[in-house]
């Protein structure tokens, strides 16, 4: 009998991976990466070797290493974090599915366990720390009293610094095979989908609405990063910040259905986004969310301006 199915499935006997701990990809151009990344307001850092870390200011972990690559951008790999105590119990999970376990990619130093998903992508799991929220951000929004002006002038305005990583949304070919495996494999649970067209998955440990989303695509590839800031003042200011530096190609102000964050998406050079997200819902580990079925309309805003037209092209396979 698999791990997965062998323990309870609240709590925290449920095996299952508690945080997307790093994700790696390779640009054409890794001083655009630099300059993208900083305006968006991360704590950028040279890893050495060409290599950029990607950090949030005041904190240590890194969220992701940049490389330079080939002609377009390229995910090289997602990295699971789980319980130390967890690991040798995903040893056994994978084994009993018959799924083989292999090195890291090449250039990664890395004693973790590593496999790949059904479209081919590397995925590693590797004890680490939860980075995912044990609890949903409390937010205090109080209105401003008569004869006070509420807005700070514009001289005033301090840099927008997200402060995790919140989510990452990756393309496939086939989003329910996807949901399966993530499923069956690392414990995740299905949040919300839009069969066939695009799903969300939360952590068994506590988590947003979702750590991982699948969209549809012609291959796989990563199709955003959200980032997590204290509040729809800062989404707004965030798009203002990157316009500034000349990253105009956008799409927000608006609020999701699924999560129901507040969102502005920014284009990245190379096709793909980064978000800044404020007050998307959370699911404690011992509650039993009810996954539902939607129209595509709801898949996308509640409210908002219509999408750019190649909002999900996947520009890592685009001819």
């Amino acid at each position: 009998m698999s791990e997965l199915k062998s323990h309870a499935v609240t709590g925290s006997d449920h095996l299952g991976v508690h945080s997307v701990d790093h994700f790696a990809f390779s640009v054409p151009d890794i001083e655009a990466a630099r300059d993208f990344y900083t305006a968006f307001g991360l704590d950028v850092r040279d890893l050495g070797d060409g290599r950029l870390g990607l950090y949030t200011f005041g904190a240590d972990h890194r969220w992701g290493v940049v490389s330079q690559g080939g002609e377009r951008k390229k995910l090289a790999y997602v990295s699971f974090g789980a319980y130390e105590a967890d690991i040798d119990r995903f040893r056994r999970h994978f084994a009993d599915l018959g799924l083989k376990t292999e090195a890291p990619p090449e250039g990664v130093d890395s004693n973790s366990l590593w496999i790949r998903d059904p479209d081919g992508l590397a995925l590693e799991i590797r004890a680490g720390e939860k980075v995912t929220p044990d609890a949903k951000s409390h937010y205090e929004m109080r209105p401003t009293p008569g004869g006070v002006a509420a807005a700070i002038k514009r001289g005033e305005i301090a840099p927008v610094k997200p402060r995790r990583l919140a989510h990452i949304a990756l393309f496939s070919p086939d989003v329910a095979a996807g949901v399966d495996f993530f499923t069956r494999t690392l414990g995740l649970r299905l949040s919300d989908q839009s069969p066939g067209i695009v799903a969300f998955m939360h952590g068994p440990h506590g988590s947003d609405h979702h750590l991982v989303a699948l969209a549809k695509s012609d291959g796989s590839g990563l199709h955003h990063l959200s980032w997590d800031v204290s509040s729809i003042e800062e989404v707004g200011l965030g798009a203002m910040q990157m316009s500034a530096r000349g990253y105009s190609k956008s799409w927000g102000l608006g609020r999701h259905v699924l999560g129901s964050n507040y969102f502005q998406y920014i284009r990245d050079p190379w096709g793909s986004y980064s978000e800044f997200s404020f007050d998307i819902d959370y699911i404690p580990k011992e509650h039993a969310w009810e996954a539902n079925d939607h129209l595509p309309d709801d898949a996308m805003f509640l409210w908002g301006p219509n999408p750019p037209e190649d909002f999900i092209t996947n520009f890592e396979t685009a001819a």
